[in-house]
C-alpha cells in the first residue's frame, strides 16, 4: 500500500509540472520568432484563395439541365435574340460561350469552333485564377519553416559556444524552440495548402469537361438539319 502510496504522489508531481510547462498557441508562435510572421501570412493567403475559389468554381459548374435544349429550341426557330437573352442572364462559363457561337451563327462551322474555344479558354484562365499563388504556398511554406529550423540551431550553437563549459539546457531552449515550432508549422501550412490547391483543380477539371460537352452539343446543333 505505501509503495502504491508513493507512485500516487509521484504521478502527481508529474501532473503538476505538465500542466505548469503547458504552452497557449500564442506563446508557441511567439517562440517560432519573426519567421512565424511569414507563415502565418502565407496560411491567411491560402485560406482566401481557396474559400473564393471554391466559390466561384462551384458556381461555375453549375449547370440549368434544360438550357441546351432551350438554345436549340431557339435556333431551330430563328429566335437568335431570345437564344442571347438566355445565354445573358445564366451568366456562366457554358452559357457566354454558346452566347460567342450564336453570334457567329451564319459564318463557317470552324469559325464558330474557334471562336467557342477562345471564350472557353478565356474561361479556365478566370477559374484558374489564385491557383498558382495557392500552389506556390504549398511549396514556400515549408521551406520558409526548414529556414527557421536553420536559424533556430545556429541559435542553439551560438549560445553554447559562448556559454563554454557552462551549458545549461533552458540556455538552449530558445533556438530549439524556434527549430521545431518554424518546422511544424511551415509544413502544415504546406500540407493543407497542397490539399486545398488539388481540390481546386480537381473542381477546374470538371468544369472544362462541361465546358468541352457543351461545346460539343451546341457545334452539333448547329450541323442538324432544321
Amino acid at each position: 500500500m505505501r509503495l502504491l502510496h508513493i507512485a500516487l504522489q509521484e504521478s502527481e508531481l508529474l501532473l503538476e509540472e505538465s500542466d505548469q510547462a503547458t504552452l497557449t498557441f500564442g506563446e508557441l508562435v511567439m517562440k517560432g520568432g519573426w519567421v512565424m510572421v511569414p507563415i502565418i501570412l502565407l496560411s491567411l493567403v491560402a485560406i482566401y484563395i481557396f474559400v473564393e475559389r471554391f466559390y466561384v468554381i462551384t458556381r461555375a459548374g453549375h449547370e440549368d439541365m434544360n438550357f441546351m435544349n432551350r438554345i436549340k429550341d431557339y435556333i431551330y426557330d430563328s429566335k437568335i435574340d431570345a437564344a442571347v437573352a438566355l445565354c445573358k442572364s445564366s451568366k456562366s462559363p457554358a452559357s457566354r460561350m454558346v452566347e460567342k457561337g450564336i453570334t457567329r451563327i451564319g459564318r463557317p462551322l470552324n469559325d464558330v469552333n474557334t471562336a467557342i474555344e477562345t471564350v472557353g479558354k478565356l474561361e479556365v484562365y478566370k477559374l484558374e485564377k489564385g491557383l498558382a499563388t495557392l500552389a506556390t504556398v504549398a511549396g514556400a511554406a515549408p521551406m520558409i519553416g526548414f529556414l527557421g529550423t536553420v536559424i533556430g540551431m545556429i541559435k542553439s550553437f551560438y549560445d553554447m559556444a559562448s556559454a563554454g563549459n557552462n551549458i545549461d539546457v533552458s540556455l538552449l531552449s530558445s533556438g530549439i524552440y524556434t527549430a521545431l515550432v518554424t518546422t511544424v508549422a511551415g509544413l502544415i501550412v504546406g500540407i493543407l495548402a497542397y490539399f486545398a490547391y488539388n481540390i481546386l483543380v480537381s473542381k477546374v477539371e470538371k468544369v472544362i469537361f462541361r465546358l468541352e460537352a457543351t461545346s460539343t452539343e451546341f457545334m452539333d446543333i448547329l450541323n442538324e438539319p432544321v
